[in-house]
């Protein structure tokens, strides 16, 4: 079979029941067709598979369609609006109305009111021709251009930032989803562990499954929904964007505050006075106050406190006890498993002793007996109000995550003749790459590799194709000089006011979807974030 004689990939009818978005973009009103292809279908070019889809279904990514025997793109093209208040998304066709309003606020403030992102905005794979938008626009009297594109990522991953001491796995273990490998557990960092899931390998290098199963779970992260992974040899996780993880069905709570040694630093003047030895369970570092420069500082005495380990500094204990999900991201369940004994030529009958995690989640006081053995007592209420407060000090535990993609290969094609042209002007920060409109972080070296908050991108703005890859928005944007200077594809610009009133400009005359939303907080004016205005 070769790629002009592919099955009709489509599954659902394009009609009210499935249809979730009013006036679906028409890209064309045929597709180059096969000789080998029926008469009813039409031929899907946006991306490798080459659907051939037949009236009212839609191809194998559920993003085109056959209507009428054009080719239509079924979802709304996204636009930001520069405002950011907290007004409900709304789906508006194109019109003349919008045109004039469009040229009514540009005119006011001298400034674009609203920002084209790549989402729903469609590909135009293999890019031998211009980005399907190219917009002019203004900010501040400087004249700007904006390409804007759905990007086809084979070459893409998530990195996911669980916050969180428990033990998740080990470093290099197989994170599962579904039964197959779709990434792995990678070094951890402050109060967080670290997954690294899909890439190129999972989703093309390995089998079918692998590749669609992967890419079913990174079109969920993406898209701010949640996943079940298991990760070998350690815990099974639901994880969403912006939201509290889920770790062996028990919903996290806080971050740490800071390892042992850092808690025994923050807090060891507020015990002063209140106890005579404070233990900080950490599986990383484990503190114990009286040996801890914090306590030497402010003069207290050894207590003869013997706990396991192995000593880094003076107060710091290193492996106290293997990782888990009890006391501080160890192991245990009992505090007192960690402490051997106490010196009997230091240590003295009624001695006060707290034993802490580094989220307070966990603590307990004990006095010790005539035999120097620790008992568990009530604790003063003033020692309590300090395990409070290490709670009230710890964040909200989350996880992030973030999208990375290679933006190369021909997408940048659409943007110039000349692409190491494009990738020059973004490494001499000529040029600002936005994800969906949020700020993408831009890694040195070769090549275009961005990386994005996907909590700060719009909703749906991932989607897939069945080769398997992921699509994503991603947006250019520049002054007009210097999108002249890089070889850009002039005569493809079209005003923002001009966009909006008619669309594309291979519309002829049906209508456009677009959803408008307000800005995100968090996120700067795309058009005015340095250094592209000095």
């Amino acid at each position: 079979m070769t790629e002009h004689t592919k099955v009709d990939f489509g599954a659902d009818r394009v009609d009210g029941a499935t249809a979730t978005t009013p006036g679906p973009t028409v890209l064309e009103k045929a597709a180059p067709r096969s000789e080998r292809m029926a008469v009813n279908k039409i031929e899907c070019n946006a991306c490798p598979v080459l659907c051939q889809i037949s009236e009212g279904r839609t191809g194998a990514c559920d993003r085109y369609a056959n209507a009428d025997g054009r080719l239509i793109r079924v979802d709304p093209v996204c636009f930001v609006s520069r405002a950011t208040d907290a007004t409900e998304p709304t789906a508006i066709g194109f019109s003349a109305d919008a045109d004039a309003q469009a040229q009514t606020q540009t005119s006011a403030d001298n400034s674009a009111p609203l920002f084209v992102t790549g989402v729903g905005a469609s590909s135009t794979y293999p890019d031998y021709k211009p980005a399907p938008f190219i917009v002019s626009s203004q900010h501040e009297g400087v004249d700007m251009v904006t390409v804007v594109t759905e990007g086809i990522f084979s070459y893409c991953s998530f990195k996911v930032k669980i916050d969180t001491d428990r033990f998740l796995g080990p470093e290099q273990s197989n994170v599962r989803c579904h039964g197959e490998i779709v990434g792995h557990v990678t070094t951890a960092e402050y109060g967080s562990q670290m997954l690294s899931l899909g890439g190129v390998h999972h989703l093309t290098g390995g089998s079918k499954k692998e590749g669609r199963v992967t890419c079913d779970m990174m079109l969920a992260l993406g898209n701010k929904e949640a996943v079940e992974l298991t990760i070998d040899g350690g815990a099974s996780l639901v994880i969403r964007a912006g939201a509290a993880p889920v770790v062996d069905g028990v919903e996290e709570r806080r971050m740490r505050v800071g390892c042992g040694s850092a808690t025994i630093g923050i807090f060891a003047k507020q015990w002063f006075g209140h106890v005579d030895e404070v233990v900080v369970v950490d599986d990383h570092i484990t503190g114990v106050l009286t040996e801890h420069q914090a306590g030497r500082c402010l003069g207290m005495t050894r207590s003869g406190l013997k706990i396991r380990g192995r000593k880094s500094t003076p107060g710091r204990y290193f492996q106290v006890a293997n990782p888990g999900t009890g006391w501080g991201g160890t192991d245990i369940q009992d505090p007192l498993a960690i402490v051997e004994g106490f010196d009997p030529s230091v240590a003295r009958p009624g001695m006060r002793i707290l034993i802490v995690s580094t989220t307070g989640e966990h603590a307990q006081w004990y006095e010790l007996d005539s035999d120097l053995v620790p008992r568990p007592a009530q604790m003063p209420d003033t020692v309590r109000q300090t395990v409070e407060r290490i709670g009230e000090n710890c964040e909200p535990s989350l996880a992030t995550v973030l999208f990375i993609g290679g933006a190369g290969g021909s997408l940048r094609a659409g943007a110039t003749e000349n692409p190491v042209r494009l990738t020059r002007a973004i490494k001499e920060r000529l040029v600002n790459v936005t994800c969906g409109g949020a700020p993408a972080y831009v890694w040195p070296g070769g090549g275009i590799t961005v990386m994005v908050d996907v909590a700060r991108m719009p909703d749906r703005s991932f989607g897939t194709v069945p080769t398997p890859a992921i699509v994503a928005p991603i947006e250019f944007s520049m002054t007009l000089d210097a999108y002249r200077e890089l070889g850009g594809h002039m005569d493809a610009i079209r005003p923002l006011a001009d966009v909006l009133a008619h669309g594309p400009e291979h519309l002829e005359g049906a209508p456009l979807a677009r959803r408008t939303l307000a800005r995100h907080p968090d996120n700067p004016w795309p058009l005015g974030m340095p250094p592209m205005l000095g």
